[in-house]
């Protein structure tokens, strides 16, 4: 088996809070995160696509194929974007990493099935800052 990863770049603000608690509640879980006027972080996204090599091209898949299902499908949507307000696939949701990154399996995993059927999804990392980081393998 064979994986082969890209990274991508996003800069997006967000806001955690849930919206039947308090003030002071969403205060008290959420901290900073919880600013009425939002956060911001700049983002990094690791895709990473596992599979057995076409005999005809060598690839798992073409890496400029899978950079540009990243940055239509995900990237060009988020970046420079709040994710509370401006990005349909987060709308309703806690726009946590843990949500996201789900949010993000769900969108890539199909089109990476489609784009290059001997390979599948495997592993997603969003990094949010240097300390804080999700990983999801679609379980």
């Amino acid at each position: 088996m064979i994986y082969v990863t890209r990274k991508e770049h996003f800069n997006a603000a967000h806001r955690l809070f849930n919206p039947a608690w308090s003030e002071e509640k969403n205060q008290e879980v959420f901290g900073p995160c919880a600013n009425n006027n939002w956060h911001g972080h700049n983002f990094e996204l690791i895709v990473t696509v596992k599979g057995k090599p076409d005999p005809d091209t060598g690839f798992v898949i073409d890496l400029k194929v899978l950079g540009n299902l990243v940055k239509e499908m995900i990237v060009d949507k988020v970046d420079h974007k709040n994710l509370n307000l401006d990005v349909d696939f987060m709308q309703g949701k806690m726009a946590s990493c843990e949500i996201f990154v789900t949010e993000i399996w769900n969108i890539l995993a199909p089109a990476i099935a489609e784009a290059a059927p001997g390979a599948k999804l495997h592993y997603i990392k969003l990094v949010e800052t240097p300390k804080n980081f999700v990983e999801y393998y679609g379980e």
